[in-house]
Formats: C-alpha cells, structure tokens, sequence
C-alpha cells in the first residue's frame, strides 16, 4: 500500500435518536443514527411508525381517506 493515503481508521460513537450510544471504528469520529438496534422494530418486537421528517402525515394527507 501507498503510505500517507489512507485515511485514519479508529474509535467512533454513534449515537442514535433514541439515546442510544455505542461505539465502534470507522474513519469519522461521530456518527448519528436516526435508528439503531435498540429501537428498530424488526429487534425489539414493537411495532410503531418510523416518521422522517413528515413522509407519513404527507402520505396520508395525499392518499388517506376524507374524515
């Protein structure tokens, strides 16, 4: 390998929306998550609506039955 191309490879926190913090490697320092194994649904058994920044409500909005 070339010296003094590759980037540096260590310690980095991930901290997911729900609080959840970790660490693993990776060339960035800090990495935010909007989800993470603690609180995705397929791993905790609970179903609930994931909602990025208003795609649900805009759906239902567009396509959703009138009340």
């Amino acid at each position: 390998m070339k010296a003094d191309i590759h980037p540096t490879y260590a310690t980095a926190t991930v901290k997911c929306a729900c609080g959840n913090e970790f660490l693993t490697r990776s060339t960035q320092s800090e990495i935010h998550t909007d989800i993470c194994g603690n609180c995705h649904p397929f791993y905790t058994g609970k179903q609930k609506l994931i909602d990025t920044a208003g795609r649900v409500e805009r759906f239902r909005q567009k396509y959703g039955k009138p009340a």
